[in-house]
């Protein structure tokens, strides 16, 4: 590591007999992340009293129970940071089943009283445990003078009564946007739950590419009219996520989203979910964004290491005030995967494809970092992206080597493939702080 930490490890702790180091919270500056947290007791993997296999119904049901194990661990998270959960500013939940978001938003109702900040739900295939159903990622403020975590609403914008969360919120200089999609809202047209607008003519062949309608319809009639109630255009934009149920609409998507942002935009990660992952049944898209306030300090700057990225006009990392945001990297060039992350059909054994990618994504992670004024050792969130969960442990072993056995804030899930680039197994997204 080129640089000491400026961040501090929250309630690090040690799992299984390989002795993972997980950091579950980290507090950087003015902000409070928690990564990866799942209804574990950091002993047995999910807390046996959620799972209570022998009389599984004796109780609450159990995804509730997963759910508020999920929420006394983030409390404890946040109480170690010197904040509450009035002040998270964004949540990020992966399923395994849509059949856990309606028991998850319950408890996130209660816990949260009907401050609920921009949230965005997936469904994909596996998470890190056995029995664990709920993977969630939760970012807060620690509030100060004249920064004051606002919750905007707009009658028209606001998240399904079952889920409640805000269409906007600021903090500082910063806005967060919830996770949207073409789930039709008021008296819109729809079909299947989806507004008309954003589908093809019913009956119709020819009518278009249906991602590039959908990713049009979410991005100039919902997405411009969230970034306004902060007063922001997409030109404020820093950062987005972005979940597609077909991996045939990599390219389609992204031609779509350059149009609109232009080839210096936010840094995006663009990820793979299961079929029927979304809130509307037959969507095919999710996006969630971050933003700057107009004219603040967190105003966009670009950050140019030579790191080859996956999509045309992919921003290589994007500093945004005292934060660092990194799009959802492979190990890849030009040309595809890189020729030593590949597997060697001759000797297919002698080395391992899910470490040496990682080793090829930490060493870009490594080269932004730096260019950007910070290193490793300011990393506050990593999500790790598979096709196959079984590789993880691997691809932790390379990041415990980077960061010196410092305890690693991450998330693993495992997610259909083909990644975006063919032969790559391992995707992964990175933040960091950057005073």
């Amino acid at each position: 590591m080129t640089k000491s930490a400026a961040v501090e490890p929250l309630l690090p702790v040690e799992l299984g007999s390989g002795k993972v180091r997980f950091a579950q919270g980290v507090k950087a500056g003015c902000w409070v992340f928690a990564t990866g947290v799942m209804a574990q007791d950091f002993v047995n993997g999910i807390a046996p009293d959620v799972l209570a296999e022998r009389a599984p119904h004796a109780g609450l049901p159990k995804r509730e129970k997963e759910a508020l194990r999920i929420f006394e661990n983030l409390d404890a998270v946040l109480h170690a940071a010197g904040t509450d959960r009035r002040n998270l500013v964004r949540t990020d939940q992966y399923y395994t089943t849509v059949r856990a978001v309606p028991p998850y938003q319950h408890v996130r109702r209660q816990f949260l009283s009907g401050r609920i900040p921009p949230s965005t739900s997936i469904a994909q295939q596996r998470l890190l445990l056995p029995g664990a159903d709920m993977n969630i990622q939760f970012m807060a403020a620690i509030p100060e003078a004249g920064s004051e975590v606002a919750h905007l609403k707009h009658e028209q914008l606001q998240g399904r009564p079952t889920s409640g969360y805000s269409p906007a919120l600021t903090v500082g200089d910063f806005i967060f946007l919830p996770g949207i999609t073409s789930l039709a809202i008021g008296d819109e047209p729809r079909r299947n739950g989806i507004a008309a607008a954003a589908l093809m003519s019913e009956g119709a062949q020819w009518g278009g590419q249906p991602i590039k309608l959908e990713t049009e319809f979410i991005i100039t009639k919902r997405m411009t009219a969230s970034l306004a109630l902060a007063g922001a255009t997409l030109d404020d934009v820093v950062h987005a996520q972005v979940y597609l149920t077909d991996r045939e609409d990599y390219s389609a998507f992204n031609e779509t989203w350059t149009r609109h942002v232009g080839e210096k935009g936010p840094t995006v990660s663009i990820i793979p979910c299961i079929d029927h992952g979304l809130a509307p049944y037959d969507g095919k898209i999710e996006i969630n964004v971050i933003a700057a306030k107009p004219g603040s300090a967190a105003a966009k700057r670009h950050i140019d290491a030579g790191v080859a990225t996956a999509f045309r006009f992919q921003p290589q990392a994007v500093k945004a005030g005292d934060l660092l945001f990194m799009p959802a990297l492979m190990a890849a060039d030009r040309d595809g995967l890189l020729p030593t992350a590949a597997v060697d059909p001759r000797q297919p054994h002698f080395s391992s494809s899910p470490q040496a990618q990682s080793e090829a994504i930490i060493d870009n992670i490594a080269q932004l970092c730096e260019a950007a004024g910070t290193s490793l050792a300011n990393i506050v969130r990593v999500l790790l992206f598979f096709t196959d969960i079984g590789d993880f442990y691997a691809v932790y072993k390379v990041w415990e080597r980077r960061v010196g056995g410092c305890p690693l804030p991450f998330s693993a899930v495992e997610v259909p493939g083909p990644l975006p680039v063919p032969g790559a197994t391992v995707m992964m997204e990175a933040w960091a702080y950057a005073p």
